[in-house]
């Protein structure tokens, strides 16, 4: 059965709803890990004091509130996302100022009047089923002489935090992944993320890429953040796991570990990141 890419957006929505905080306070706030190339992505897109800038799917507003502090009282930022607890987050952890805006915005779909200096969009572009038609969006909405910063996580192989739980519980649980899901992965080489932006008519693009190593410190404290952080519609699914089944899943994760567990016990996993810009 094919799933429309509304049904899955309703559901990402509610996902998003549901982890916002916990995600904010876990990853985007912490400047570990991948989350370094918050700082790398807007050294990278150059902001100057009144530009103005729009954060595509801003999330818990990161991005955006550093992208306010570069651009200055006399520029102005919105940061867009979809998910409204996310955008409630934002607003709370922001400076309330004249020059911020964060809106409920799809990124397939926003349209604003006015055109932006620079556009941003951290982790967020693997998960828009038309990934074209919000670039070309985005590209829309930049001037003539505008810029493009976009980070992405780089391929599985080089993420193990993700593949060493997701290889195996995809063994335990087929639907892991809800019919109708993007491909998460699809821009996780410097090729693939090129030639995409490069297709939706952008020019001047460079590809960095950067490891961000993390540590989630030991095999129980990886394994009990995940079972604790984890959206309700997959918990539900490894609730309903019988007792031996949920051993062996624990101990085929910890398998996919050991490469990158230290003498001590501590898990370091490298992290790549890709970091793109490009010009309107």
């Amino acid at each position: 059965m094919k799933v429309k890419p509304f049904d899955y957006k309703k559901r990402n929505i509610s996902v998003w709803n549901e982890v916002a905080p916990r995600y904010h306070k876990r990853w985007a706030t912490a400047k570990k890990g991948p989350f370094q190339s918050t700082k790398k992505l807007v050294e990278l897109v150059g902001v100057k004091k009144g530009d103005h800038i729009l954060d595509v799917a801003s999330g818990t507003g990161v991005v955006t509130k550093l992208l306010n502090q570069k651009a200055g009282k006399s520029g102005f930022v919105v940061g867009a996302d979809t998910s409204t607890t996310a955008i409630k987050v934002a607003k709370k952890w922001n400076i309330k100022s004249s020059n911020l805006l964060f809106v409920n915005a799809d990124a397939e779909n926003f349209s604003f009047k006015e055109k932006f200096d620079i556009i941003t969009c951290q982790y967020a572009l693997f998960f828009f089923p038309n990934a074209q038609k919000a670039l070309k969006n985005m590209k829309n909405s930049l001037k003539e002489s505008g810029k493009l910063g976009i980070s992405v996580h780089g391929h599985p192989d080089r993420v193990p935090y993700f593949d060493s739980i997701f290889e195996a519980v995809t063994q335990f649980i087929p639907n892991y992944v809800p019919p109708g899901t993007p491909d998460f992965d699809r821009f996780g080489t410097k090729k693939s993320l090129k030639d995409e932006i490069k297709k939706a008519g952008f020019r001047k693009i460079t590809v960095k890429d950067y490891n961000f190593p993390y540590s989630p410190g030991n095999f129980d404290q990886y394994w009990g953040n995940y079972l604790r952080y984890v959206a309700k519609p997959i918990k539900e699914k490894l609730d309903s796991l019988e007792k031996s089944q949920r051993r062996e899943l624990k101990e085929m994760v910890k398998e996919n570990t050991k490469p990158y567990t230290k003498k001590n016990g501590i898990i370091e996993f490298p992290w790549e990141v890709l970091i793109l810009t490009a010009k309107h």
